[in-house]
C-alpha cells in the first residue's frame, strides 16, 4: 500500500512539474521593437515586472514581422510579440496576456491598435484613454477581449 501511494504521489509531482515547466515556458515572450521607441522600452519593463522573461530584438523595420504574423493595418501598433503560438500586438496589458495564456483559447493573438494613453508603456501623466483589447484570428476576426478605463 505504501510503495503505490508512494508511486501515486511521484507520478502526480511529475505531472505538476511538468505542469509548472510548461507555464514557465508560456512567460517567454520575444518582443520586436525599433531601437529608439521609449514606449516600447517601457511596455517590456512592464512585462518584466508582470513576471515574463522577455527577450528584445530591435529593428528599424517591422512590417515583414507583422505580415509574417498575420496581423492587419487595423490591428497594428508600434510593437510585435510572441508568447507561445500567440502574436501580442502593441501595449497590451501584462495581465491580459496571462489570461490569454491561461485560457488557451482558439486565436491568432491579442492587439491594442494604435498608442492609447493610459496603456502599459503610454503613460501620459493622469491621462487615461479608454482601451481595448482585441483577441483575433487567423482571418483576421477581432472580439474583444477586455476593456480598459
Amino acid at each position: 500500500m505504501k510503495k503505490q501511494l508512494l508511486a501515486l504521489g511521484l507520478v502526480a509531482t511529475v505531472g505538476l512539474n511538468g505542469q509548472l515547466q510548461a507555464e514557465d515556458g508560456l512567460k517567454d515572450i520575444h518582443v520586436y521593437k525599433s531601437p529608439t521607441c521609449g514606449c516600447c522600452t517601457d511596455w517590456v519593463d512592464h512585462l518584466k515586472e508582470n513576471g515574463f522573461k522577455v527577450e528584445v530584438t530591435e529593428t528599424n523595420n517591422l512590417n515583414p514581422i507583422k505580415i509574417d504574423a498575420g496581423l492587419t493595418p487595423s490591428l497594428a501598433s508600434c510593437h510585435t510579440a510572441f508568447v507561445g503560438d500567440y502574436v501580442i500586438e502593441g501595449h497590451v496589458p501584462a495581465n491580459d496576456i496571462h489570461r490569454l495564456i491561461a485560457q488557451a483559447p482558439k486565436a491568432k493573438g491579442l492587439s491594442v491598435p494604435g498608442m492609447p494613453a493610459g496603456s502599459p508603456g503610454m503613460d501620459v501623466g493622469d491621462r487615461k484613454d479608454h482601451y481595448q483589447v482585441l483577441m483575433f484570428n487567423d482571418s483576421g476576426q477581432t472580439k474583444v477581449f477586455a476593456e480598459h478605463n
